[in-house]
């Protein structure tokens, strides 16, 4: 059986026809469906580019193959390309489909009419918060007051009448879009952590080592992971005499506003701007050489790179948004889009190298559950779901 899958992630595709990513869903990403499904349709937006760097990462292959949904970024262009959105996206489920949306979704929204008038079962894996996602200072937008209201109400309406809704919090988003309760329900992360992700043994600060290094990895194409904020608070810091620098990984067309923002402030040579990095070993290098994690988001889920930097046993301060309050104790959290509140987080953390070395410990022991073989299970029990209703359902017909 094929399964269909939407995403809201941005791919691009060469003249050969081959597809490209450079963070998330590779073609690795895709094979984790070989367990329970024979084939993989991706549906998302795809960009058509001469060439990729070297280090992209394909995301087609054998039995993992796309349709391309006309790009767009951002509600105007939608509302151009909307009929030619909404046409290709439907015409990409086939009747004996099984069907998965990564929520919340605009390509999701232009499908799930069609499931519920045909009365197709379709599933919905939870991923992200519109709420939070549309908060004041995540996105900059005059339609941010409505598709705060909108995109929670369709996500809402998608998981009352999902047959199978798994969410990637233990708890947070399914208190805020609860599921039919009549349907299969179960969370697992997104991320799966293999065995060279982990370090051995915690970390101890050497407290001859200046100046610390803070470090955040965040897509800059939107101010959804608060780099602005944690800017500000930096400057902050430093101001009140503490040596510290901030490594933010991550590119978007932010990044020049960002950079103006650091240099505004003084910051000019404490703030590095490391771009975007192929997933992996580039990106684990650089948590390696940091002392501190940081990400004080507007919105999340439930934050792949924060497990990782914990599974690095990397000490973190996050917000107190989506399933970030799971994975961090409540002393290491602050309010969102608080500068002081973050600034006197990190100076209680960085003046403290017990209370550090404390983090490291319980951050590795807490990332311990999301190794590939304990999520993997999770995973195939709600893939295998998926599948056998969606028999079940052709066999009615």
């Amino acid at each position: 059986m094929r399964v269909v899958v939407t995403v809201e992630h941005r791919f691009v595709r060469t003249p050969d026809g081959a597809v490209w990513t450079q963070t998330m869903f590779a073609y690795s990403y895709w094979m984790r469906y070989f367990d329970v499904f024979d084939e993989v349709l991706v549906v998302a937006r795809i960009r058509e580019v001469p060439t990729v760097s070297s280090d992209w990462l394909h995301a087609d292959g054998e039995r993992v193959s796309f349709v391309a949904i006309p790009y767009y970024i951002g509600p105007w262009q939608y509302l151009l390309k909307a009929a030619q959105v909404q046409r290709t996206a439907r015409q990409a489920v086939a009747a004996n489909d099984a069907v998965i949306f990564y929520a919340a979704s605009q390509i999701a929204d232009c499908i799930q009419p069609m499931l519920l008038k045909s009365g197709h079962p379709y599933s919905v894996y939870v991923i992200a918060d519109p709420y939070d996602v549309f908060a004041p200072g995540s996105v900059k937008s005059p339609l941010r007051p409505f598709f705060r209201w909108w995109s929670p109400h369709r996500l809402r309406k998608h998981c009352t009448a999902a047959n199978a809704t798994a969410y990637i919090t233990e708890k947070a988003l399914q208190r805020r879009y609860p599921p039919n309760p009549a349907a299969f329900i179960t969370h697992f992360s997104m991320t799966e952590l293999s065995e060279s992700t982990f370090v051995s043994a915690p970390r101890c600060l050497q407290l001859e080592k200046r100046p610390l290094i803070l470090i955040t990895v965040a897509s800059l194409a939107q101010l959804y992971k608060a780099p602005d904020v944690l800017i500000d608070a930096v400057a902050v810091c430093v101001q009140e005499g503490l040596d510290l620098k901030l490594m933010v990984v991550g590119d978007g067309k932010y990044r020049p506003e960002l950079e103006a923002r650091a240099k505004t402030r003084g910051l000019e040579e404490r703030v590095c701007f490391r771009g975007q990095l192929t997933a992996g070993n580039a990106v684990r290098t650089e948590l390696d050489r940091a002392d501190v994690f940081v990400l004080p988001s507007h919105q999340e889920g439930l934050p792949r790179a924060m497990v990782e930097a914990m599974a690095r046993a990397l000490p973190c301060i996050g917000s107190t948004v989506g399933g970030i309050p799971e994975l961090l104790a409540a002393e290491d959290l602050v309010s969102p889009g608080d500068v002081e509140g973050l600034a006197r987080k990190i100076r209680e953390v960085v003046t403290n190298p017990p209370r550090m070395t404390e983090m490291s410990a319980r951050n590795l022991e807490t990332s311990q559950q999301y190794r590939d073989e304990i999520i993997q299970k999770q995973r195939n029990e709600f893939y295998r779901y998926v599948r056998e209703m969606t028999e079940a359902w052709l066999k009615q017909k």
